[in-house]
């Protein structure tokens, strides 16, 4: 499963404001930390405020932050939001399919499976989990800014790192 540059870029976005709460955050500052373009940014982050993960305030002091606690945020909810209006593959299409096989093909079941198992590794993944005890990342996102989230254990700490 590929993901979309949409989803990757909306989940640095997130990542970025969990690293920074308790302070609005720039288009520009996501930008420059998150090597993504700020054009790309404001399609992004206007979605992820309409789904309601962010909040954004507009003008000379504005910026945006999470809308809710990090540890609230499922990323398999994300990835659902973001990815769900495209297609696994063509036979998944509402429009556009025209494969002759859709009605008897065993990879269409075989790819729904997996998608089911992709999406249930990453729901209790929480963002907290990404961010919080994590001073690689911190020092990328928010250098010299401590996490400021729970520092509870996260699902992801007991989990070992694969190299």
């Amino acid at each position: 499963m590929r993901v979309t540059k949409r989803t990757n870029i909306a989940i640095r976005v997130l990542m970025h404001c969990a690293a920074n709460t308790g302070r609005l955050v720039t288009k520009a500052e996501i930008a420059q930390r998150c090597n993504a373009s700020e054009n790309h940014l404001a399609q992004v982050i206007n979605q992820l405020a309409q789904l309601g993960y962010l909040h954004t305030q507009r003008g000379r002091n504005g910026g945006l932050e999470l809308a809710r606690p990090a540890e609230q945020i499922r990323i398999g909810d994300v990835f659902r939001a973001l990815e769900a209006p495209v297609p696994l593959a063509e036979c998944f299409a509402d429009v556009d399919n025209t494969c002759p096989l859709t009605d008897a093909c065993r990879l269409r079941i075989a790819l729904t499976d997996a998608a089911s198992a992709f999406y249930a590794t990453l729901d209790p993944i929480t963002l907290d989990a990404l961010v919080c005890d994590n001073a690689p990342l911190i020092d990328i996102l928010a250098p010299g800014h401590p996490c400021t989230l729970g520092m509870r254990q996260s699902n992801l700490a007991a989990q070992p790192q694969s190299s």
